[in-house]
């Protein structure tokens, strides 16, 4: 599961490093939740940004808000699920990040938040579907969500998912709409995590309020009350 994530870049960097155009204006974002509204690339537009809400709308339940927890789709069955395997084969969209969050339980009470990155904490993208659905006021508004696969060492440690992350020479494959089916799920395999490392932050990331640089920052382990603990 990917529940949060940040990405904490400029403008400039995310257009120099996806060769895509932003024409709407963006801040470094820290703290990314479902329901906000966050840069994607999408095979339809792939040199410009959309900005789209994440969490997609089901096609049985036209007109209801962005779906919160329906944040995520499992790989291993995305042909299989009705209303995902269209989106699959039609709709496909990179979603930039930097980072991202999972929480690791120690106890029954105590959840310890770890950010995720690359070595040099450079830009990426999850594997993303999209879909567009009509609101109650009769607005078109977008939606995606991020495909999720079973974890490297290094996430195994922390949680049982990780969102699939492309390596940037299969961006393009994975946004192209000729790419055969086969290609495309070979494509979701977990990232390597000898490219990857982690580190503890602060139980401030819990509150999707707290959108700011401290929530990235290394800190020592700390449970969700704000206590010292003795794991990392």
């Amino acid at each position: 599961m990917c529940g949060r994530y940040s990405l904490a870049k400029s403008k400039t960097e995310l257009e120099n490093r996806f060769a895509a155009e932003m024409l709407e204006p963006f801040a470094p974002r820290y703290n990314i939740a479902p329901a906000q509204l966050v840069p994607v690339i999408t095979g339809e537009s792939p040199k410009g940004f959309s900005h789209f809400y994440w969490g997609i709308t089901p096609a049985f339940s036209k007109n209801k808000p962005v779906a919160s927890k329906l944040i995520n789709a499992r790989s291993e069955t995305i042909t299989e699920k009705i209303s995902f395997k269209t989106s699959f084969k039609k709709n496909r969209c990179l979603v930039p990040a930097d980072g991202f969050y999972e929480w690791k339980k120690i106890g029954k009470k105590t959840k310890v938040p770890y950010r995720f990155v690359l070595h040099g904490e450079g830009l990426f993208a999850f594997a993303g579907i999209w879909e567009e659905y009509e609101t109650e006021n009769g607005d078109i508004a977008h939606t995606f969500l991020i495909l999720t696969t079973a974890p490297n060492q290094l996430a195994s440690e922390i949680h049982d998912r990780m969102p699939v992350i492309l390596p940037p020479g299969q961006e393009a494959t994975w946004l192209d709409p000729q790419t055969p089916e086969n290609v495309l799920l070979e494509m979701l395999q977990p990232y390597p995590d000898k490219e990857m490392m982690t580190y503890t932050v602060s139980p401030m990331v819990n509150q999707v309020a707290n959108d700011n640089p401290y929530v990235i920052r290394k800190t020592l382990p700390m449970d969700q009350f704000g206590n010292y603990t003795l794991f990392g």
